[in-house]
Protein backbone atom coordinates (compact mmCIF):
# COMPACT_ATOMS: atom_id res chain seq x y z
CA UNK A 1 0.00 0.00 0.00
CA UNK A 2 2.83 2.21 1.06
CA UNK A 3 4.26 1.82 -2.38
CA UNK A 4 1.46 2.92 -4.54
CA UNK A 5 1.06 6.02 -1.96
CA UNK A 6 4.73 6.37 -2.95
CA UNK A 7 4.02 6.09 -6.77
CA UNK A 8 0.91 8.69 -6.37
CA UNK A 9 2.80 10.96 -4.67
CA UNK A 10 5.54 11.18 -7.12
CA UNK A 11 3.22 11.86 -9.80
CA UNK A 12 1.43 14.39 -8.22
CA UNK A 13 4.32 16.06 -7.18
CA UNK A 14 4.94 16.64 -11.09
CA UNK A 15 2.53 19.31 -10.68
CA UNK A 16 -0.31 20.66 -13.05
CA UNK A 17 2.08 21.82 -15.86
CA UNK A 18 3.17 17.80 -16.41
CA UNK A 19 -0.94 16.08 -15.38
CA UNK A 20 -2.72 18.48 -16.92
CA UNK A 21 -0.72 17.76 -20.40
CA UNK A 22 -0.69 14.59 -20.33
CA UNK A 23 -4.50 13.99 -19.29
CA UNK A 24 -5.23 16.13 -22.54
CA UNK A 25 -3.56 14.18 -24.61
CA UNK A 26 -4.88 11.12 -23.65
CA UNK A 27 -8.29 12.21 -24.30
CA UNK A 28 -7.39 13.96 -27.31
CA UNK A 29 -6.84 10.38 -28.28
CA UNK A 30 -9.75 9.11 -26.50
CA UNK A 31 -11.91 11.14 -28.32
CA UNK A 32 -10.20 10.44 -32.17
CA UNK A 33 -8.02 13.14 -32.70
CA UNK A 34 -4.76 12.10 -34.76
CA UNK A 35 -1.58 11.62 -32.04
CA UNK A 36 -0.01 14.74 -33.35
CA UNK A 37 -2.64 16.95 -33.06
CA UNK A 38 -3.61 15.68 -29.40
CA UNK A 39 -0.11 16.24 -28.18
CA UNK A 40 -0.08 19.63 -29.70
CA UNK A 41 -2.97 20.02 -27.48
CA UNK A 42 -1.82 19.01 -24.73
CA UNK A 43 1.97 20.61 -25.14
CA UNK A 44 -0.16 23.59 -25.93
CA UNK A 45 -1.89 23.53 -22.39
CA UNK A 46 1.27 22.97 -20.51
CA UNK A 47 3.23 25.51 -22.30
CA UNK A 48 0.32 27.75 -20.72
CA UNK A 49 0.32 26.46 -17.44
CA UNK A 50 3.69 27.13 -16.85
CA UNK A 51 3.30 30.69 -17.74
CA UNK A 52 0.33 30.86 -15.58
CA UNK A 53 1.95 29.38 -12.67
CA UNK A 54 5.22 31.52 -13.08
CA UNK A 55 2.40 34.74 -12.84
CA UNK A 56 0.83 33.41 -9.76
CA UNK A 57 4.54 32.83 -8.53
CA UNK A 58 4.89 36.34 -9.12
CA UNK A 59 1.60 37.15 -7.21
CA UNK A 60 2.64 34.70 -4.58
CA UNK A 61 6.08 35.44 -3.91
CA UNK A 62 5.14 39.51 -3.26
CA UNK A 63 2.09 39.41 -1.84
CA UNK A 64 3.38 36.88 1.10
CA UNK A 65 6.33 39.24 2.51
CA UNK A 66 4.05 41.99 2.24
CA UNK A 67 1.15 40.57 3.97
CA UNK A 68 3.52 39.64 6.84
CA UNK A 69 4.67 43.29 6.98
CA UNK A 70 0.70 44.50 7.26
CA UNK A 71 0.76 41.66 9.91
CA UNK A 72 4.30 42.80 11.95
CA UNK A 73 2.81 46.63 11.76
CA UNK A 74 -0.73 45.92 13.21
CA UNK A 75 1.26 43.41 16.00
CA UNK A 76 -1.27 41.39 15.47
CA UNK A 77 -1.74 38.17 18.01
CA UNK A 78 -3.17 35.52 16.90
CA UNK A 79 -2.28 31.31 17.90
CA UNK A 80 -3.77 29.70 14.76
CA UNK A 81 -1.64 29.91 12.10
CA UNK A 82 -2.43 30.12 8.55
CA UNK A 83 -0.51 27.65 6.49
CA UNK A 84 -1.85 28.07 3.04
CA UNK A 85 -2.47 25.27 0.39
CA UNK A 86 0.91 23.73 -0.57
CA UNK A 87 1.28 22.61 3.30
CA UNK A 88 -2.44 21.57 3.60
CA UNK A 89 -1.87 19.36 0.11
CA UNK A 90 1.41 17.67 1.89
CA UNK A 91 -0.77 16.71 4.97
CA UNK A 92 -3.57 15.39 3.07
CA UNK A 93 -1.29 13.01 0.80
CA UNK A 94 0.21 11.69 3.93
CA UNK A 95 -3.12 10.42 4.88
CA UNK A 96 -3.90 6.56 4.84
CA UNK A 97 -6.72 7.60 2.96
CA UNK A 98 -4.83 9.09 0.16
CA UNK A 99 -4.05 6.03 -2.51
CA UNK A 100 -7.94 5.85 -2.78
CA UNK A 101 -8.61 8.91 -3.99
CA UNK A 102 -7.23 9.56 -7.44
CA UNK A 103 -8.92 5.70 -8.78
CA UNK A 104 -12.06 6.55 -6.82
CA UNK A 105 -12.48 10.26 -8.26
CA UNK A 106 -12.16 9.15 -11.35
CA UNK A 107 -14.68 6.08 -11.28
CA UNK A 108 -17.10 8.71 -9.67
CA UNK A 109 -16.37 11.19 -12.72
CA UNK A 110 -17.05 8.42 -15.41
CA UNK A 111 -20.43 6.98 -13.62
CA UNK A 112 -21.53 10.69 -13.19
CA UNK A 113 -20.86 11.24 -16.81
CA UNK A 114 -22.64 8.11 -18.21
CA UNK A 115 -25.85 8.48 -15.85
CA UNK A 116 -25.79 12.51 -17.11
CA UNK A 117 -25.64 13.47 -13.47
CA UNK A 118 -22.84 15.83 -14.40
CA UNK A 119 -21.78 17.65 -17.52
CA UNK A 120 -17.97 18.08 -16.42
CA UNK A 121 -15.24 16.23 -17.18
CA UNK A 122 -12.88 16.52 -15.06
CA UNK A 123 -9.00 16.77 -15.71
CA UNK A 124 -7.62 18.82 -13.27
CA UNK A 125 -6.67 15.54 -11.25
CA UNK A 126 -3.82 17.41 -9.62
CA UNK A 127 -6.23 19.44 -7.36
CA UNK A 128 -7.95 16.37 -6.29
CA UNK A 129 -5.91 16.87 -3.05
CA UNK A 130 -9.10 18.75 -1.86
CA UNK A 131 -11.07 15.71 -2.08
CA UNK A 132 -7.95 14.09 -0.45
CA UNK A 133 -8.13 16.51 2.45
CA UNK A 134 -11.69 15.95 3.34
CA UNK A 135 -11.36 12.21 3.62
CA UNK A 136 -8.67 12.68 5.69
CA UNK A 137 -10.46 14.97 8.20
CA UNK A 138 -13.41 12.19 8.61
CA UNK A 139 -10.86 9.27 9.05
CA UNK A 140 -9.15 11.97 11.63
CA UNK A 141 -12.29 11.42 14.49
CA UNK A 142 -13.66 8.35 13.18
CA UNK A 143 -10.57 5.99 12.26
CA UNK A 144 -12.69 4.59 9.34
CA UNK A 145 -11.15 4.88 5.74
CA UNK A 146 -14.63 4.07 4.61
CA UNK A 147 -16.11 7.04 6.43
CA UNK A 148 -13.88 9.36 4.80
CA UNK A 149 -14.00 8.02 1.21
CA UNK A 150 -17.54 8.94 1.62
CA UNK A 151 -17.08 12.41 2.76
CA UNK A 152 -14.32 12.55 -0.20
CA UNK A 153 -17.18 11.55 -2.99
CA UNK A 154 -19.84 13.68 -1.60
CA UNK A 155 -17.35 16.30 -1.80
CA UNK A 156 -16.34 15.67 -5.35
CA UNK A 157 -19.97 15.36 -6.15
CA UNK A 158 -20.84 19.03 -4.97
CA UNK A 159 -17.93 20.37 -6.60
CA UNK A 160 -19.15 18.60 -9.99
CA UNK A 161 -22.67 19.87 -9.39
CA UNK A 162 -21.36 23.39 -8.79
CA UNK A 163 -18.92 23.59 -11.67
CA UNK A 164 -22.06 22.37 -14.36
CA UNK A 165 -24.21 24.81 -12.91
CA UNK A 166 -21.58 27.97 -13.55
CA UNK A 167 -19.97 26.98 -16.38
CA UNK A 168 -22.11 29.15 -18.05
CA UNK A 169 -20.51 32.17 -16.64
CA UNK A 170 -17.74 30.91 -16.92
CA UNK A 171 -18.00 30.54 -20.07
CA UNK A 172 -20.03 33.84 -21.10
CA UNK A 173 -17.82 36.30 -18.33
CA UNK A 174 -14.62 34.61 -18.54
CA UNK A 175 -14.40 33.83 -22.33
CA UNK A 176 -13.84 30.22 -21.51
CA UNK A 177 -16.41 28.30 -23.56
CA UNK A 178 -16.60 24.55 -23.23
CA UNK A 179 -14.58 25.23 -19.95
CA UNK A 180 -15.72 24.43 -16.05
CA UNK A 181 -13.84 24.99 -12.88
CA UNK A 182 -14.58 22.01 -9.81
CA UNK A 183 -11.72 23.39 -8.12
CA UNK A 184 -12.61 22.64 -4.15
CA UNK A 185 -11.77 26.25 -3.11
CA UNK A 186 -13.38 28.16 -5.83
CA UNK A 187 -16.55 25.98 -5.13
CA UNK A 188 -16.34 27.09 -1.39
CA UNK A 189 -17.28 30.51 -2.42
CA UNK A 190 -20.10 29.76 -4.94
CA UNK A 191 -22.72 30.44 -2.33
CA UNK A 192 -21.26 34.00 -2.82
CA UNK A 193 -23.19 34.22 -6.45
CA UNK A 194 -26.43 34.53 -4.57
CA UNK A 195 -25.48 37.53 -2.31
CA UNK A 196 -24.31 38.93 -5.63
CA UNK A 197 -27.53 38.75 -6.98
CA UNK A 198 -29.20 39.66 -4.01
CA UNK A 199 -26.95 42.85 -3.66
CA UNK A 200 -28.40 43.74 -7.16
CA UNK A 201 -31.82 44.07 -5.77
CA UNK A 202 -30.58 46.16 -3.03
CA UNK A 203 -31.57 49.85 -3.44
CA UNK A 204 -29.04 51.87 -4.24
CA UNK A 205 -26.56 49.40 -3.49
CA UNK A 206 -27.32 47.77 -6.71
CA UNK A 207 -25.95 51.36 -8.31
CA UNK A 208 -22.24 50.76 -7.04
CA UNK A 209 -20.26 50.16 -9.46
CA UNK A 210 -16.96 49.93 -10.68
CA UNK A 211 -15.96 47.14 -13.09
CA UNK A 212 -12.53 47.42 -15.48
CA UNK A 213 -14.52 49.17 -18.11
CA UNK A 214 -16.30 51.71 -16.10
CA UNK A 215 -12.37 52.79 -14.68
CA UNK A 216 -11.65 52.98 -17.51
CA UNK A 217 -13.81 55.03 -19.18
CA UNK A 218 -13.54 57.26 -16.54
CA UNK A 219 -10.10 57.81 -16.06
CA UNK A 220 -8.63 56.88 -19.60
CA UNK A 221 -5.08 55.13 -19.96
CA UNK A 222 -4.87 55.35 -16.54
CA UNK A 223 -7.89 53.28 -15.62
CA UNK A 224 -6.12 49.92 -17.84
CA UNK A 225 -5.58 46.88 -15.69
CA UNK A 226 -1.93 47.46 -16.22
CA UNK A 227 -2.15 50.83 -13.86
CA UNK A 228 -4.64 49.34 -11.62
CA UNK A 229 -2.18 46.33 -11.15
CA UNK A 230 0.63 49.11 -10.25
CA UNK A 231 -1.66 51.16 -7.79
CA UNK A 232 -2.91 48.30 -5.82
CA UNK A 233 0.22 46.77 -5.92
CA UNK A 234 2.07 50.02 -4.81
CA UNK A 235 -0.90 50.51 -2.42
CA UNK A 236 -0.41 46.74 -0.75
CA UNK A 237 3.87 48.42 0.06
CA UNK A 238 2.74 50.94 1.88
CA UNK A 239 0.15 49.39 3.78
CA UNK A 240 3.15 47.04 4.35
CA UNK A 241 5.38 49.58 5.32
CA UNK A 242 8.00 49.15 2.43
CA UNK A 243 10.38 51.89 1.56
CA UNK A 244 9.75 53.40 -1.98
CA UNK A 245 11.69 51.32 -3.62
CA UNK A 246 10.03 47.88 -2.36
CA UNK A 247 6.74 49.62 -3.03
CA UNK A 248 7.77 50.64 -6.67
CA UNK A 249 9.18 47.54 -7.03
CA UNK A 250 5.83 45.74 -5.77
CA UNK A 251 3.29 48.13 -7.67
CA UNK A 252 5.79 46.88 -11.02
CA UNK A 253 4.91 43.25 -9.62
CA UNK A 254 0.83 43.40 -9.55
CA UNK A 255 0.79 45.22 -13.04
CA UNK A 256 2.78 42.38 -14.97
CA UNK A 257 0.44 40.33 -13.19
CA UNK A 258 -2.88 42.22 -14.71
CA UNK A 259 -0.95 42.13 -18.08
CA UNK A 260 0.07 38.66 -18.41
CA UNK A 261 -1.97 36.70 -16.85
CA UNK A 262 -4.59 37.16 -19.48
CA UNK A 263 -2.08 36.49 -22.70
CA UNK A 264 -1.13 32.93 -20.50
CA UNK A 265 -5.18 31.72 -20.87
CA UNK A 266 -5.27 32.90 -24.47
CA UNK A 267 -2.62 30.23 -24.93
CA UNK A 268 -4.74 27.84 -22.93
CA UNK A 269 -7.73 27.75 -25.02
CA UNK A 270 -5.62 27.53 -27.97
CA UNK A 271 -4.38 24.25 -27.21
CA UNK A 272 -7.78 23.65 -25.45
CA UNK A 273 -10.23 24.13 -28.19
CA UNK A 274 -9.11 21.63 -30.14
CA UNK A 275 -9.70 18.80 -27.59
CA UNK A 276 -12.89 20.04 -26.64
CA UNK A 277 -14.32 20.13 -30.15
CA UNK A 278 -13.31 16.98 -31.03
CA UNK A 279 -14.85 16.20 -27.33
CA UNK A 280 -18.05 17.04 -28.89
CA UNK A 281 -18.28 15.68 -32.03
CA UNK A 282 -17.41 12.48 -30.24
CA UNK A 283 -19.89 12.44 -28.14
CA UNK A 284 -22.77 13.62 -30.28
CA UNK A 285 -21.77 9.97 -32.01
CA UNK A 286 -22.86 8.25 -29.05
CA UNK A 287 -25.20 10.04 -27.00
CA UNK A 288 -26.90 12.98 -29.27
CA UNK A 289 -26.42 16.50 -28.96
CA UNK A 290 -24.67 16.61 -25.65
CA UNK A 291 -23.31 19.38 -23.83
CA UNK A 292 -19.80 18.54 -22.02
CA UNK A 293 -17.77 20.23 -19.52
CA UNK A 294 -13.47 20.03 -19.44
CA UNK A 295 -13.30 20.68 -15.70
CA UNK A 296 -10.02 22.82 -15.58
CA UNK A 297 -7.95 24.47 -12.70
CA UNK A 298 -9.55 27.97 -11.80
CA UNK A 299 -6.18 29.59 -12.49
CA UNK A 300 -7.75 29.85 -15.59
CA UNK A 301 -10.38 32.33 -14.20
CA UNK A 302 -7.34 34.79 -12.95
CA UNK A 303 -7.24 35.83 -16.82
CA UNK A 304 -9.74 38.51 -15.84
CA UNK A 305 -8.28 42.23 -14.68
CA UNK A 306 -11.28 42.04 -12.33
CA UNK A 307 -10.33 38.87 -10.36
CA UNK A 308 -7.17 40.56 -9.32
CA UNK A 309 -8.04 43.96 -8.62
CA UNK A 310 -10.50 42.66 -6.15
CA UNK A 311 -8.17 40.07 -4.59
CA UNK A 312 -5.82 42.68 -3.87
CA UNK A 313 -8.21 44.93 -2.43
CA UNK A 314 -9.26 41.94 -0.26
CA UNK A 315 -5.71 40.82 0.99
CA UNK A 316 -5.68 44.15 3.62
CA UNK A 317 -9.22 43.98 4.54
CA UNK A 318 -8.92 39.93 5.32
CA UNK A 319 -5.60 41.44 7.49
CA UNK A 320 -8.11 43.48 9.33
CA UNK A 321 -11.12 40.86 9.99
CA UNK A 322 -8.70 38.64 11.39
CA UNK A 323 -7.85 41.22 14.48
CA UNK A 324 -10.90 42.80 14.88
CA UNK A 325 -13.53 39.54 14.93
CA UNK A 326 -14.02 38.19 17.81
CA UNK A 327 -13.62 34.69 18.21
CA UNK A 328 -11.38 34.73 15.57
CA UNK A 329 -8.11 33.03 16.04
CA UNK A 330 -6.68 32.65 12.62
CA UNK A 331 -3.46 34.68 11.21
CA UNK A 332 -4.13 34.76 7.96
CA UNK A 333 -1.14 34.20 6.15
CA UNK A 334 -0.47 31.25 3.63
CA UNK A 335 -3.18 31.61 1.65
CA UNK A 336 -3.95 35.30 0.96
CA UNK A 337 -2.43 35.04 -2.17
CA UNK A 338 -4.84 32.40 -2.87
CA UNK A 339 -7.92 34.78 -2.71
CA UNK A 340 -7.59 35.25 -6.32
CA UNK A 341 -8.96 31.40 -6.73
CA UNK A 342 -12.15 32.06 -4.34
CA UNK A 343 -13.43 34.83 -5.41
CA UNK A 344 -13.76 34.20 -8.92
CA UNK A 345 -17.25 32.67 -9.25
CA UNK A 346 -17.99 36.13 -6.96
CA UNK A 347 -16.35 38.53 -9.65
CA UNK A 348 -18.13 36.66 -12.67
CA UNK A 349 -21.75 36.60 -10.82
CA UNK A 350 -20.75 40.36 -10.24
CA UNK A 351 -20.05 40.16 -14.26
CA UNK A 352 -16.55 42.18 -12.80
CA UNK A 353 -18.03 44.93 -10.57
CA UNK A 354 -15.56 44.75 -8.37
CA UNK A 355 -17.55 47.09 -5.80
CA UNK A 356 -20.00 44.22 -5.30
CA UNK A 357 -17.16 41.67 -5.38
CA UNK A 358 -15.16 43.09 -2.27
CA UNK A 359 -18.42 43.30 -0.31
CA UNK A 360 -19.12 39.95 -0.97
CA UNK A 361 -15.42 38.36 -0.49
CA UNK A 362 -15.38 39.89 2.94
CA UNK A 363 -18.63 38.53 4.33
CA UNK A 364 -17.16 35.28 2.61
CA UNK A 365 -13.74 35.86 3.99
CA UNK A 366 -14.99 36.30 7.31
CA UNK A 367 -17.11 33.03 7.61
CA UNK A 368 -13.66 31.49 5.55
CA UNK A 369 -11.86 32.89 8.92
CA UNK A 370 -14.04 31.18 11.56
CA UNK A 371 -14.52 27.85 9.93
CA UNK A 372 -10.67 27.69 9.68
CA UNK A 373 -10.51 28.84 13.41
CA UNK A 374 -13.07 25.73 14.15
CA UNK A 375 -11.44 22.92 12.72
CA UNK A 376 -7.94 24.22 13.74
CA UNK A 377 -7.55 20.89 16.23
CA UNK A 378 -8.44 18.38 14.04
CA UNK A 379 -6.21 20.05 11.21
CA UNK A 380 -3.52 20.25 13.51
CA UNK A 381 -3.74 16.58 14.97
CA UNK A 382 -3.45 15.76 11.31
CA UNK A 383 -0.35 18.07 10.57
CA UNK A 384 0.89 16.23 13.50
CA UNK A 385 0.47 12.75 12.63
CA UNK A 386 1.79 13.62 9.32
CA UNK A 387 5.02 14.25 10.82
CA UNK A 388 4.76 18.28 9.40
CA UNK A 389 7.14 20.53 10.38
CA UNK A 390 4.89 23.15 12.26
CA UNK A 391 5.74 26.94 12.12
CA UNK A 392 7.91 28.18 15.17
CA UNK A 393 6.29 29.52 17.79
CA UNK A 394 2.44 28.13 16.98
CA UNK A 395 0.12 25.87 19.13
CA UNK A 396 -2.04 25.56 16.39
CA UNK A 397 -2.31 25.42 12.63
CA UNK A 398 -5.21 25.88 9.77
CA UNK A 399 -5.79 27.50 6.42
CA UNK A 400 -8.45 29.49 4.49
CA UNK A 401 -7.85 27.59 1.49
CA UNK A 402 -9.53 24.29 2.84
CA UNK A 403 -9.72 24.96 6.70
CA UNK A 404 -11.98 27.79 5.51
CA UNK A 405 -13.67 25.76 2.81
CA UNK A 406 -17.79 26.02 4.01
CA UNK A 407 -18.39 22.49 1.88
CA UNK A 408 -15.81 21.30 3.50
CA UNK A 409 -16.77 22.11 7.09
CA UNK A 410 -20.30 21.12 6.20
CA UNK A 411 -19.44 17.78 5.48
CA UNK A 412 -17.03 17.59 8.25
CA UNK A 413 -19.39 18.58 10.65
CA UNK A 414 -22.09 16.42 9.24
CA UNK A 415 -19.90 13.62 9.94
CA UNK A 416 -18.58 14.63 13.63
CA UNK A 417 -22.36 14.08 14.61
CA UNK A 418 -21.93 9.98 14.41
CA UNK A 419 -18.11 9.97 15.57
Amino acid sequence: MQGFVDIVQGFLDLGATVILPVAIFLLGLLFGQKPGKAFRSGLTIGVAFVGIFLVVDLLVNNLGPAAQGMVDRLGVDLNVIDVGWPASSSIAWASVVAAFIIPLGLVVNVIMLLTKTTKTMNVDIWNFWHYTFMAAMVYAISGSIVQGLIAAVIFQIVCLKVADWTAPMVGEFFDLPGVSIATGSTISYAPGIILVRWLNKVPGVKNWNADPDTIQKRFGIFGESIFIGLFLGAAIGVLAGYSVGEVIEIGMAMAAVMVLMPRMVKILMEGLMPVSESARQWLSKRFGDREIYIGLDAAVALGHPAVISTALILVPITVVLAVVLPGNSLLPFGDLATIPFVVAFIVGAARGNIVHSVIVGTLMIALSLYMATDVAPVFTEMAVNADFNMPEGSAKISSIDQGGNLVNWIIFKVFSLFN
